[in-house]
């Protein structure tokens, strides 16, 4: 247990801050265990198994080389070896249930390096000794008093077969030296910059995105028993927000992920709708809009349009693919290393035949997988179907205005660095919306930006969106204005709130003739409310129902002499007739009296607020300097 003790000892020495800023970096594989009470606890759970194997997905090539040189040369001093690479099933177990293999040697620094062949003062040494620091920052490795660095005794179980080759100090970098071969023609110049199709692709993100959760919200997508949307759900999406499939299914759980939309169980099933966090949302600028949908991508357990050979497309189901996050990192982070117009096209999307039919990948993509293993050895290559979820999550990264032309876009860069820096960049992109629109002679009002929201629904309720490029176009038909006549417009109304939003301040004469004839044909027929029927062979007591008092507020009508219709629906006219003394019985619509069963009403308890100070007041209770409680102001609430 030396090893726990060491690391105990090393996280007493932190402050409250620091502490905390590690708790905050390993929040996710933490939340998977009970909150630590004392110090110990705190350095098992960092040193557990199934924390480690959340982390070391986590390193970079240096830092893993680190962990896994002194892990073996700790066991090399107790006379003990890890499973040679390649080893069988058998093995590998016998390894990991033999608790010899628990105990670890301290390791001197200096022996660590020699093995690595950075010895000597220069860039590899460097290199080793901040990826030495960077893991006991992260409570990876652990200095004893004497500097000697202890490492988890579990990480054999994990490194012990993955064989990851010399010492690389350096990233790679995936662009060509042009002074290696001057006779290397130049790439041509794309037509336009990264910074303009990540302009392009946020606004188009972001529209598509409001308009699948205004869908929601007018219809929530009901789930499968057997989990995640049916294909037909997904095809309603992908018609009402504009979108393919694909899309539709990464967007649905992005929304998800950032709780925009919730999975809330209902008597007939298991629905997705927004929740109470996206009204705040549509109350954001466009660029806070897109934040926790981005920082939701980086951390995703999935790759949502990724979907393997044999199985079923679908959304919304918890993702359980705990390397995703890793490779996007990775991919992300070999990206940056490309200048801008000497990056590769996209990669195809793979075909959907059979895997042994697919013929190896060769070329940048291979080039990019390369390059990529250096930032998380242990979630490129090394995982099944790398090439396949690469392109995919390359092709995502693209869609969400991440990358463009091969290289990263600024805002990319930002989500690189941290959720955090994103509010700058999307600022950039997203400008405010604009709140008028120019309404033309051919019947369409077209809005040279983003518009409002007030905007967009005014427009929407009256008008079909038409195109959506760097102007969004609507169209007004008869079908358009008469969709408005139904929702309580009059003529005067509409053409007044339409004249409102006009950057003239008027509108073409064609509009006026459109709203006003459309308004002379609107109500020629009427339809009236009936929420259910009463049926009696009794025309007496049909007729004195009718006059009952009591029930005024069924808003009873005859409409034939054997037949009432009630404006409250089945359940109510039914507990209403009771507790006036009749005896109803219930009919379905075949005709025949069916059983009543009490409805079974489940509501989804509301999730607990997120404490952004909770880790720093975590630390200070484990280092024992909680500060004392104030006491309460008077004259507040």
């Amino acid at each position: 247990m030396e090893g726990l003790d060491t690391l105990t000892r090393s996280l007493a020495r932190r402050t409250p801050e620091q502490l905390a800023a590690l708790l905050t970096r390993h929040a996710e594989p933490l939340a998977r265990r009970p909150a630590p009470t004392e110090l110990r606890g705190l350095a098992t759970a960092l040193w557990s198994y199934e924390t480690l194997h959340h982390l070391v997905l986590h390193l970079d090539h240096p830092r893993l080389r680190i962990l896994a040189t002194t892990a073996r040369l700790s066991q090399e001093r107790t006379g003990r070896t890890a499973p040679a690479p390649g080893a069988d099933y058998q093995s590998l177990m016998a390894h990991r249930l033999s608790f010899a293999h628990l105990a670890g040697e301290p390791v001197p620094p200096q022996d660590v390096f020699t093995a690595l062949g950075a010895d000597r003062p220069g860039p590899a040494r460097s290199a080793a000794e901040a990826a030495l620091r960077a893991l006991y920052d992260d409570g990876l490795a652990a200095p004893t008093e004497d500097g000697a660095v202890v490492v988890p005794p579990r990480l054999p179980q994990l490194l012990g077969t993955d064989d990851l080759g010399p010492f690389r100090p350096d990233a790679p970098r995936l662009a060509p030296d042009p002074s290696a071969d001057p006779g290397m023609p130049a790439a041509p110049v794309p037509a336009t910059s990264p910074y303009d199709e990540s302009r392009a692709a946020a606004a188009a993100f972001a529209a598509t995105l409001e308009r699948l959760l205004a869908s929601l919200a007018t219809q929530p997508a009901a789930l499968r028993k057997s989990g995640g949307l049916a294909v037909r759900e997904i095809k309603r999406l992908a018609k009402a927000a504009g979108a393919t499939e694909p899309h539709v299914r990464l967007l649905l759980d992005l929304a998800l992920a950032a709780e925009l939309i919730a999975l809330t169980r209902t008597p007939s099933g298991i629905t997705a709708l927004p929740t109470g966090a996206y009204d705040d949302w549509l109350a954001r600028p466009p660029g806070a809009r897109l934040a926790p949908v981005l920082a939701a991508w980086s951390a995703l357990w999935a790759v949502p349009t990724h979907t393997p050979f044999g199985e079923t497309p679908t959304a919304l189901v918890r993702g359980g693919d705990r390397h995703a996050p890793a490779l996007r990192h990775a991919l992300l982070a070999a990206l940056d290393t490309v200048p801008s117009g000497a990056g590769a096209p996209l990669p195809p999307l793979p075909a959907t035949d059979a895997p042994e039919q697919r013929e190896p990948v060769d070329g940048p993509l291979a080039d990019l997988l390369r390059a990529a293993d250096w930032y998380r050895p242990l979630a490129v290559t090394r995982q099944p179907m790398a090439e396949e979820r690469a392109a995919h999550t390359l092709h995502e990264a693209a869609y969400l205005g991440l990358v463009a032309h091969g290289t990263l876009t600024p805002l990319g860069r930002a989500l690189l660095n941290g959720p955090d820096a994103l509010a700058e960049p999307l600022g950039d992109l997203l400008p405010p919306p604009l709140e008028q629109a120019h309404f033309q002679a051919d019947l369409t009002a077209v809005v040279p930006g983003r518009p409002s929201a007030a905007l967009a629904g005014l427009l929407a309720s009256a008008a079909d969106r038409e195109s959506e490029e760097h102007a969004v176009t609507w169209r007004f038909t008869p079908a358009s204005v008469r969709r408005a006549l139904d929702t309580g417009h009059s003529a005067d109304t509409l053409l007044t709130e339409l004249t409102g939003a006009s950057a003239t301040g008027a509108l073409p004469q064609p509009l006026h003739y459109l709203v006003r004839d459309a308004a002379r044909a609107h109500g020629r027929m009427r339809v009236l409310p009936a929420a259910c029927c009463i049926r009696s062979d009794d025309e007496t007591l049909v007729r004195e129902l009718a006059g009952h008092r009591g029930l005024r507020d069924l808003a009873l009508r005859v409409i034939a002499p054997t037949v009432l219709v009630s404006g409250r629906p089945p359940t109510a006219t039914l507990d209403a007739l009771r507790a006036a003394g009749y005896a109803p019985a219930l009919e379905s619509d075949t005709g025949t009296t069916t059983v009543e069963r009490l409805p079974s009403h489940r509501s989804q308890a509301p999730a607990p607020a997120r404490d952004p100070h909770a880790p720093l007041h975590l630390a200070r209770r484990l280092l024992g300097r909680e500060q004392p409680q104030e006491e309460p102001l008077t004259g507040r609430n």
